[in-house]
């Protein structure tokens, strides 16, 4: 019987797509070689475009309203139920789940058996030394099979200090931005905090080679959300919830590839039961992409639903996505979403950007306009296509019993667990 394949899974912080392997000026040479060597998601969301509920909808194969886990787990987030995360049937399956860096599911310091709660069996180094403890894991040489989790904390703010090899003169910002000073140089240092994450990634790629560990391991190389920019990260755009997603196994699944198919970090957990012949567990909400990994197909999703609710402040927003449409409905708030304090923010801060009218209704077309500036909701020459549009969101949020069905969304603290 064959030995069932060992999974890395690498998460990290704030990275959205803005990497080299998705054609932005942000030199990662250590990842685009991986991606060259995976199937590689143009196309991918996260659930939630903040840190705990992203990594939640991942990790139990359910969204953030239904797993319970509606803001950061530092603030008062949690999970309704530790049980069904994806470590949990892995472990049942005789995998060893082990944690490496940072999780962010679980507030440790108000939770003595916070790796109980995850069902790792160990965490084998800090955040800031996350790939040093997969190495030296890795150098072990495990025979049994094991799944492990890599919390990078690259590329979150606080950014780098730049150094000789950054140049902010020479950088463009991302094309929602102004081509300003301030702007150049808050993104050469997210540049700066890439190229970290990238040798960490690298670090991790050769000692998984070294060890003749490679052909018989999954490794899924993911973030939770877009970059830590105003209208980025917190938001229902893509550049809020798309997602660099790239997945790898010599030994099941040929690599080389890039697939534009539209898919969810909720469908993570039931592609990889299906790549192990487990039977998925009842309460997942996603679907598995297996067919697309194995080249049986080139399409999975005909529509991806997102949502936000907590990061510091309330901020409730669901929306749903297809090929090419994108419609956000906007809950009880005015308030721009959350974001991060750098050069950027402070600069729009300063032109208004908190005194911009939001509309509770949005509609864009992804076609025609990609940068999701020109809300369609009020054309009455698509007001069919708005309509399909809501009936799909109303009719998630019927199936998934969304608490914002019966008025606001209690603050996390307010909700309870079985472990709180």
């Amino acid at each position: 019987m064959k030995k069932r394949p060992n999974i890395i899974y690498i998460n990290s912080h704030d990275t959205g797509r803005y990497i080299a392997p998705y054609g932005h000026p942000v030199p990662t040479p250590n990842i685009q070689r991986f991606a060259k060597e995976s199937v590689m998601f143009r196309q991918a969301h996260c659930v939630n475009p903040t840190c705990s509920p992203s990594r939640a909808g991942l990790l139990t194969g359910q969204y953030a309203h239904t797993n319970g886990m509606t803001g950061l787990a530092h603030l008062g987030g949690h999970l309704f139920d530790h049980t069904k995360l994806l470590t949990n049937t892995l472990g049942k399956q005789r995998y060893r789940c082990f944690l490496s860096g940072f999780q962010h599911l679980v507030h440790e310091e108000e939770n003595s058996d916070w790796l109980d709660q995850l069902h790792h069996e160990k965490h084998l180094a800090p955040t800031l030394k996350a790939d040093t403890g997969a190495v030296e894991f890795l150098n072990t040489r495990p025979e049994e099979p094991f799944f492990l989790e890599i919390g990078f904390f690259e590329t979150h703010r606080e950014f780098p200090v730049l150094g000789k090899e950054d140049e902010p003169d020479y950088t463009m910002p991302p094309a929602l931005f102004p081509d300003t000073p301030e702007c150049r140089k808050d993104f050469a240092r997210y540049k700066a905090s890439s190229r970290i994450f990238d040798q960490r990634v690298k670090n991790v790629m050769d000692a998984l080679d070294r060890n003749g560990l490679r052909d018989n391991t999954i490794v899924i190389l993911t973030t939770d959300h877009g970059i830590p920019f105003p209208d980025m990260k917190c938001n229902l755009t893509d550049h809020g919830t798309g997602v660099m997603l790239m997945m790898r196994w010599p030994d099941g699944f040929p690599g080389g590839r890039v697939t534009d198919a539209l898919v969810s970090q909720v469908d993570i957990y039931p592609t990889l039961c299906d790549l192990l012949g487990i039977n998925p567990p009842d309460w997942l909400q996603g679907e598995s992409f297996a067919p697309l990994l194995l080249g049986e197909t080139d399409e999975h999703r005909d529509e991806i639903f997102i949502e936000t609710n907590y990061h510091v402040s309330y901020v409730p927003m669901r929306g749903v996505r297809t090929r090419r449409w994108k419609y956000i409905r906007r809950f009880f708030s005015q308030r721009p979403a959350d974001c991060d304090d750098g050069e950027t923010k402070t600069e729009w801060l300063a032109a208004g950007w908190e005194d911009l009218d939001r509309e509770e209704h949005q509609l864009y077309d992804l076609m025609l306009d990609p940068m999701e500036k020109r809300n369609l909701a009020a054309d009455k020459k698509v007001a069919p296509i708005l309509l399909e549009m809501q009936q799909r969101l109303a009719a998630w949020m019927k199936e998934t019993d969304d608490p914002l069905l019966y008025g606001d969304v209690p603050h996390p603290k307010e909700r309870k667990s079985l472990y709180v």
